[in-house]
């Protein structure tokens, strides 16, 4: 009896050793793992497409530009034709990629989220701007509101495998485009203090948004030393255009201190070339030019080199962001910011089925972990995005959390070492043991660091699937983003949370 209680009182120890959280580098997965095992692209295919991306910039050149961006162009060197075209020669694009800010890190409000954009490491997060929010009780679409978004980042903030919170949803409910975009930032910060993405609707919003932040953090130099939220700039409207307005916005970010992702978004077929290199031949030339245009202003300035083109579906015109196209345009365009050295992001995991269901499963599934393998730095919008950036599904977010820890299980790969390869183990086994390996001290001790669980992916047996009265997923997933919102808690102090809420009309709760 004394040695039954001895083994029994072991086991409960050892269980309770492999509950207990693990430290950050003994998890099977975690934010920044290296990537880049996959290469869309062999070498001669990366030359080709920068040259032909020079060539783009150099003869066909960018519309459109703001006077101030004519002027801070200009000035560095690039030339305005009698078209009113900016052209940009190769000379000046080589300069400004070696003033551009390499290894950058977009930092969190709190540092243990900060990530550092260093050689392939692979991040996963949220992004678009989704008009609608997926309700899967009613299998309906309706208009996303303020507290949707701050929903999603307190979601978000407790999923382990999505590592930022960039606005994944418009504020309908909000006329006042000034007041819709100081609560986007507000919705956003008091749900997660993990890093976060917004994006100003107009130049004359800068300011006052900046103004917040700088409260947030508590003033202007605390903020510009760890600034954590980043502004995307859709600067350029393709095809080779720049957006007068966005440009005007990248221009007060940086002076403000905000790091910058320079985003191209063209849509092969129709705003790109339908061929899938020359679309990352186009996607490449706008963001050089972003390049040119950040540097020209503020040499090191943090951006990211936001190639971020889409797929269409040619017998319609729609988009397809859950395609396999898509999924090789984003893995090409990654291998293109390894070539520059840049920190990159692009997009993964948008799926074109409007609800979380097998389509939705397989187009995240193949677009996520080919951007993580590729070694893309940033794969936004990799979780809770339907019908081809409309909608947004808070299970499907959750439900992400799951499909992002199986990508990056693939991206870390298979540890071969000494000891991984030594047939001690075997020995111990097949020479005189038990003739299995359930019980041995390396299969315990590996099961928490090698191997990753889902959350809700189910791997019951059939019977013991029947005997738990037969769970569905989705329902399982509900339950779990009702927990979790059950229990978050806005992270702000509630005085300073009573002194905003005071001075700025902030519609969520």
């Amino acid at each position: 009896m004394n040695k039954i209680a001895r083994r029994s009182g072991g086991r409960a120890a050892r269980v309770a050793l492999r509950s207990a959280p693990l430290a950050e580098d003994k998890r099977p997965v975690r934010a920044g793992l290296p990537g880049g095992q996959y290469k869309a692209l062999n070498d001669a295919d990366v030359l080709r497409i920068h040259h032909a991306a020079l060539d783009a910039l150099e003869q066909i050149g960018l519309s459109q530009a703001p006077p101030s961006g004519v002027q801070i162009l200009t000035k560095a060197g690039a030339i305005q034709g009698d078209d009113g075209r900016i052209r940009f020669p190769r000379a000046l694009v080589e300069d400004m990629l070696a003033k551009a800010a390499r290894n950058i890190t977009l930092h969190g409000r709190d540092p243990k989220y900060d990530l550092h954009l260093t050689g392939t490491n692979v991040h996963f997060g949220t992004a678009g701007a989704a008009v609608h929010v997926v309700d899967v009780e009613t299998n309906t679409y309706r208009e996303s509101t303020a507290q949707d978004l701050h929903d999603a980042a307190k979601i978000t903030h407790a999923l382990d495998n999505v590592h930022f919170f960039q606005r994944a949803m418009v504020a309908r409910d909000i006329t006042d485009n000034l007041e819709m975009d100081l609560n986007t930032i507000y919705a956003c910060t008091a749900g997660t203090t993990k890093h976060i993405g917004t994006s100003f609707s107009e130049p004359d919003h800068v300011a006052p948004g900046l103004d917040l932040l700088y409260q947030i953090a508590g003033d202007e130099q605390t903020f510009r030393a760890r600034p954590f939220v980043s502004n995307s700039n859709c600067f350029v409207v393709p095809p080779m255009k720049f957006a007068e307005e966005s440009c005007i916005v990248m221009e007060q970010c940086v002076r403000g201190g905000m790091p910058v992702v320079l985003l191209s978004a063209g849509q092969a077929g129709a705003t790109a070339p339908a061929p899938i290199a020359l679309t990352i031949v186009q996607a490449v030339a706008e963001c050089l030019a972003g390049v040119v245009y950040v540097n020209a202003m503020a040499p090191g300035h943090p951006a990211v080199f936001g190639t971020w083109p889409f797929v269409s579906d040619l017998r319609t015109g729609a988009m397809s962001g859950g395609s396999a196209e898509q999924a090789l345009l984003t893995a090409g365009c990654a291998q293109m910011h390894r070539f520059y050295d840049l920190p990159g992001g692009a997009a993964a995991g948008i799926s074109d089925a409007k609800l979380p269901d097998m389509q939705a499963g397989w187009e995240q599934g193949i677009t996520n972990v080919l951007a993580g393998l590729s070694g893309l730095n940033m794969a936004y919008e990799a979780v809770g995005m339907h019908a081809s950036l409309l909608g947004f599904c808070l299970e499907s977010l959750v439900l992400g959390d799951d499909v992002i820890g199986q990508v990056l299980r693939c991206v870390r790969g298979i540890d071969v070492t000494e000891d991984s390869t030594s047939i001690e183990a075997m020995k111990a086994v097949c020479l005189g043991g038990p003739g299995h390996y359930l019980g041995s001290e390396q299969t315990l001790e590996l099961m928490q660091t090698e191997y990753i669980y889902p959350n809700l992916g189910n791997r019951m047996s059939p019977k013991e699937w029947q005997e738990a009265d037969r769970p569905i997923l989705l329902e399982q997933a509900t339950i779990r983003k009702n927990k979790i919102l059950e229990e978050a808690k806005i992270k702000f102090d509630p005085e300073f949370d009573a002194a905003i809420r005071s001075n700025y009309n902030i519609y969520f709760q």
